[in-house]
């Protein structure tokens, strides 16, 4: 993964628009480290393999960024991500990460499920 190229980010996006797509995100903020780690607040969000279509797509921020889906009954959208695949043209995958390398937050669009 590389850090994200918010216009290569941008242009990705904006193929997949008006399509039927499968979604998988998922946030963590120590859902599973609050084991380990008692101060953790144990949160964690996780959906996979849902279909969504969306007529408006956005990256913003200056990094960490975010990302916004405007479908047609709402939004949809992630905060925090820093990078992409950049060697994956069907898909678009995106993921977050903290100061030690490890995932907080993941945003995938693909054509074929996950």
């Amino acid at each position: 993964m590389q850090l994200i190229d918010k216009s290569k980010v941008k242009e990705m996006i904006d193929l997949l628009i008006d399509q039927d797509l499968y979604i998988h995100l998922e946030m963590t903020m120590g859902a599973y480290a609050s084991h380990v780690d008692s101060s953790k607040h144990p949160a964690a969000t996780f959906i996979s393999n849902a279909v969504i279509r969306y007529t408006h797509g956005s990256i913003s921020g200056n990094g960490p960024f975010r990302v916004g889906l405007k479908t047609s009954q709402g939004w949809i959208y992630s905060e925090g991500l820093t990078h992409y695949e950049d060697e994956d043209v069907e898909r678009l995958i995106m993921a977050g990460h903290d100061s030690q390398g490890k995932l907080i937050v993941a945003l995938q669009l693909s054509r074929e499920p996950f």
